[in-house]
């Protein structure tokens, strides 16, 4: 399959199908982190005419503004911020062009979104302690002709953010960066069970 790999600068998603025999590239506004596979740095959205021939896409939208972990921001002391909100309708729209692009299977991954930009309803959520790894974060799917992803490896997961190797959750300026990265055992069950 003709696989694209939108807003993804790591590379494990791309690389996990690309492993499986799939011609699967990735595109992000950053470089990629693995020079394994191809990889488009740039706006996906060049990416989405009639000239690619692409079988499927998994989206990673930025999810900064959408995010309901960053709701509590568009009302600071009570207050709307316009600026915020703006930025809130741009990801939507940007969310929406992935979702609704014309490509045959496609799934969209990102954290639970707030109610107020009102994207359609996911598909399901998944933990990365369903797939090896023992942490939480939720995170929703959006699919479209494409199966809900299975468990692989339902392992216990860490209660607390301080736990060694919780990379994800941890401060600093790669914070956004670190969090952004797909866990391997789920780009696994994505290159397995979807490809």
């Amino acid at each position: 399959m003709n696989i694209l790999i939108a807003c993804e600068f790591s590379g494990i998603v791309r690389d996990a199908f690309i492993e499986r025999g799939h011609n699967a590239v990735s595109c992000d506004l950053l470089p990629s982190e693995s020079s394994y596979g191809l990889h488009y740095q740039g706006d996906v959205r060049e990416l989405l005419t009639d000239e690619y021939k692409w079988d499927m896409m998994i989206g990673h939208p930025p999810c900064t503004y959408v995010s309901n972990a960053g709701a509590r921001f568009l009302y600071p002391k009570g207050v709307l911020n316009q600026e915020r909100l703006s930025k809130g309708l741009e990801a939507k729209e940007f969310f929406m062009e992935l979702y609704s692009a014309a490509i045959p299977k496609i799934a969209i991954e990102n954290p639970i979104p707030s109610r107020v930009f009102e994207l359609p309803k996911y598909s399901q959520i998944i933990q990365p302690y369903y797939f090896g790894h023992p942490f939480q974060k939720r995170t929703c799917l959006w699919l479209k002709n494409v199966p809900n992803l299975q468990p692989t490896n339902i392992v216990e997961y860490a209660q607390s953010t301080k736990v060694p190797g919780n990379w994800f959750n941890k401060g600093g300026k790669d914070r956004q960066k670190n969090r952004a990265r797909t866990f391997k055992g789920i780009a696994e069950a994505m290159a397995t069970q979807w490809g």
